[in-house]
């Protein structure tokens, strides 16, 4: 089969300085916008956040001054806890930016049957 090549998608490019969206400084910003959606959180007094779902089957903590997160060269822990099953955790470490684990979060919650 043959198609027209205007009915085919162009194909787009982004340039580089379109990707200044990607978090530069490991802040927590993307994913603590998860409390628009009735997400709980507790702020440590060392800067650590723990944040849970409103069913509470999923756990998120960024953890940038946990030493033993440090010593496993993480800063953000995602543990699910389904009704029937053994948890799941992912965990990150500095290189994802915030915005690729908000839509990990993301991704887990709107498609999973916890």
């Amino acid at each position: 089969m043959s198609t027209s090549a205007t009915l085919l998608p162009a194909v787009v490019s982004p340039k580089a300085d379109a990707r200044h969206w990607l978090s530069a400084d490991h802040g927590a910003g993307p994913v603590l916008d998860l409390g628009a959606l009735g997400w709980a959180f507790v702020d440590t007094p060392d800067a650590n956040v723990h944040a849970t779902s409103p069913d509470g089957g999923v756990y998120v903590g960024w953890l940038p001054e946990d030493p033993s997160a440090w010593q496993r060269n993480i800063v953000w822990h995602v543990q699910v806890q389904p009704a029937n099953g053994d948890a799941r955790v992912q965990e990150f470490g500095l290189s994802p930016p915030s915005e690729a684990v908000a839509g990990f979060l993301a991704a887990l919650v709107t498609s999973s049957s916890c």
